[in-house]
């Protein structure tokens, strides 16, 4: 019998891609620098009107999309997104 495993694109830390054998668990916005769940209604609604899925990436994990650079969606992700708001802030004022 041949088995051929699925492989996964995704973004690792370093904002390099790579294949995985597990998928991503959250998706992201190649030039909005923003990442959400897979089922992000914002994501969704920004897919069904075309244009969105060319810069479509994909992360393992929060950890590895957050080194990447990327942000958390205010949409899917409020609390997270919150937490990022206040730091960025933070770091504004102690300027």
């Amino acid at each position: 019998m041949n088995t051929v495993s699925k492989q996964w694109r995704l973004i690792g830390a370093d904002g390099g891609s790579y294949d995985s054998d597990r998928p991503g668990q959250l998706g992201g916005h190649r030039r909005s620098r923003i990442y959400g769940r897979l089922d992000c209604r914002a994501a969704l609604q920004a897919i069904a009107k075309g244009g969105y899925v060319k810069n479509r990436v994909f992360f393992l994990n929060r950890a590895d999309a957050q080194a990447a650079g990327y942000r958390p969606c205010a949409v899917c992700l409020p609390q997270d997104y919150a937490c990022w708001k206040a730091q960025k802030n933070l770091a504004a004022s102690s300027q």
